[in-house]
């Protein structure tokens, strides 16, 4: 951990709520905080660079590509820009910069290029508040955010081979569980990690399973 810690880690909690200040619901501040604590309930007890983590978690999303025309620079340039301005030192912005290009699940898909335990927590990090409850909520957030059908029978989820077709996806909401959100469980990285996503993973079943009910109750009436 850097001497400067908590000084970095002040000052860079003002940056990113700023940044922010306008962002969509799902991908805003509070996101960000709860990857943070995430972040460090998984690190208790690990050998991992404290400084590194907590400010990739509060970096990794601090320009995310599709809020901004589908650049993937943006966000990693901003981030470095603003540890220079901290005066961080230059191997510790490069490993922040690497967490920050491979974090997104979309880039996950074809082969990340870089692995850490601090990319590795992060990850989990975020990826746990894609799911459960709060990803439940996240998801439709955005999903209304952009326009999209709540659920469309006639429209099956699709098995995306690129990220390219990640990203250029305008699929029902509903279809988006299908092709990211239950594939989750089995990516996590660390033990507490999976031990999360588990119930949160349980969680979106029973939902599934409660929105498919409401949505046409004929098809579950059983004789007798």
């Amino acid at each position: 951990m850097n001497k400067n810690h908590r000084q970095f880690i002040g000052k860079t909690e003002c940056f990113v709520k700023e940044k922010l200040r306008s962002a969509e619901g799902g991908h805003d501040w509070w996101h960000i905080d709860r990857v943070r604590k995430t972040s460090l309930t998984i690190a208790e007890g690990e050998d991992i660079d404290l400084t590194v983590l907590e400010l990739g978690a509060l970096l990794h999303d601090i320009a995310d590509p599709k809020f901004h025309g589908g650049n993937e620079e943006i966000g990693p340039r901003t981030a470095v820009k603003w540890l220079k301005l901290l005066d961080l030192d230059r191997k510790s912005i490069d490993h922040i910069d690497k967490i920050i290009r491979n974090i997104s699940y979309k880039n996950s898909i074809e082969g990340q290029n870089f692995t850490s335990k601090e990319l590795q927590i992060i990850q989990d990090a975020d990826r746990l508040d894609a799911i459960g409850a709060i990803g439940i909520a996240r998801t439709f957030n955005y999903g209304g955010h952009k326009g999209f059908e709540l659920y469309n029978p006639e429209i099956k989820p699709a098995d995306f081979k690129s990220k390219e077709d990640y990203k250029n996806s305008n699929a029902p909401t509903i279809n988006h569980f299908y092709e990211k959100l239950l594939l989750l469980k089995d990516k996590m990285n660390t033990k507490k990690g999976k031990e999360i996503a588990q119930q949160r993973h349980d969680f979106m079943l029973e939902f599934l399973e409660q929105f498919y009910f409401e949505w046409d109750p004929s098809a579950f009436v059983t004789s007798g």
